[in-house]
Formats: C-alpha cells, structure tokens, sequence
C-alpha cells in the first residue's frame, strides 16, 4: 500500500516537470528579435468597435507604421505611458505614423477615462477578449500594458510588454 502514493506522487512530479519544460519550450522558441514577421491576416481583418459604438476597421490603417497599444483603465502602468503615446502621436502623425488604443476593458470606463483624458489617437475595444488577441502578437503572459509595432509593408516589428520609454518610441520614430 506505501507504493501506491509514492507512486501517484512521482507521476505528478513527472507531470509537473513535463508542463515546466514544454512552457520553457514554448518561451524559448519565440525569439521575437530576430527579425521582421509578417502579420497575421486575421489581425487587420478584424472591426472594432469605438468606446462610442462606430465600427473601426484595421484595414484602414493598412499602408503606414502602426503602433497598436493594448491598455485598460484599471491598469495603472497603462494610464501612466497614454500621454507618453498621445505625445508620440502628435509629434510623428505628419510622419505617417498611426496608433490605435485596443483597450482590454468595457465601453463606459473608457468613455469615462477618455472625458477625463482625451487621446489623440483613435481608441477601440477590444473587450477582454483583447487579452488573447495579444497573446496571438506575441504577449505570452498576457499582461498589460502591451504595445506593438507594425511597418508600412504589415510586417510585426516590435513588441513591448510593459510600459514603453520615450526611448523605445524615438528608436521606432526612425521606422518611418
């Protein structure tokens, strides 16, 4: 009867150790700074709703440099680097370049957070299912906030997690 738990236990080890080593796996085999990958069609297919309830479709930022934050009202680091991108925005628009707030949250916190703070920028809802389309740019731990760029040609140049630094943004300023 003692072999049976000790059993049992060293399966879960072995199961244990399987999830660490195929979660390592999975982390070590996205290594984003290697270059240049192509988005994913799906992304730029999508409409978005604005916290107003107009359409916004990514398509209609198709052609130029795109930095796409994914951001939420309840998010202190977030609320802190939206000035940050709304100064960006301001000083780069006449570049060509394009941002689009994808807030990770509900429609009446956003509008209220925007009468507060008005962006530049358009902002869309992305809901909380944003969460995973930012895992499918690249955020594994999902986390917010979590910003990524995107050249003119469509390719996925950059991806941040975590708050951006005015030095990330004039490194990305020289893209246009």
């Amino acid at each position: 009867m003692k072999r049976r738990p000790l059993m049992l236990g060293g399966v879960a080890a072995a199961a244990g150790l399987a999830g660490v080593g195929v979660a390592w796996w999975q982390a070590s085999s996205h290594n984003y700074a290697e270059g240049p990958e192509a988005v994913p069609g799906a992304f730029l297919a999508q409409t978005f709703e604005t916290p107003d309830g107009a359409k916004l479709a990514l398509a209609s930022f198709s052609g130029k440099p795109l930095l796409v934050n994914f951001w939420a009202t309840w998010c202190p680091p977030c609320i802190e680097e939206l000035p940050l991108l709304d100064r960006f925005y301001q000083a780069n628009q006449s570049k060509s370049w394009q941002v689009l707030g994808l807030a990770v949250d509900q429609a009446p916190a956003v509008r209220t957070w925007l009468q507060r703070q008005p962006l530049s920028f358009p902002v869309a809802m992305a809901g909380f299912a944003g969460t995973e389309l930012s895992k499918s740019l690249g955020n594994l731990s999902g986390g917010l906030p979590f910003t990524v760029v995107f050249g003119a040609s469509g390719q996925l140049l950059h991806r941040r997690s975590g708050k951006v630094s005015t030095e990330d943004l004039a490194q990305w300023a020289l893209l246009a």
